[in-house]
């Protein structure tokens, strides 16, 4: 099964605080349904138009797991904590099909 992941990227943030208890409320949330956080900030190049903004890549069990846990009600109670103060780009991807063995 391919496994889901969460990519994203703030384009901006003007409360840092507001974003350590978006992180304090909405890591738990990702931990709970089996996310691992394989980017979180840290240094970064932008490359072929990229900017070296702070980027955060989850991955999760599966897509519809990444799906279904940015869309429930303990998620978005998190990201509402963000509004207005931060704007990111938030993609849900797939990943490559896993063997299994």
């Amino acid at each position: 099964m391919a496994k889901g992941y969460w990519v994203v990227a703030y384009r901006w943030v003007s409360d840092a605080d507001a974003l350590t208890r978006y992180g304090a409320q909405a890591g738990p949330v990702v931990l709970a349904e089996g996310g691992r956080f394989v980017v979180r900030g840290g240094k970064a190049t932008g490359r072929e138009h990229g900017a070296a903004e702070r980027t955060v890549v989850v991955e999760f069990p599966s897509y519809d797991v990444a799906v279904a846990v940015y869309e429930s009600d303990a998620y978005q109670a998190a990201v509402r904590i963000l509004d207005g103060v931060a704007e990111r780009d938030f993609r849900i991807v797939e990943g490559p099909e896993q063997d299994s063995e």
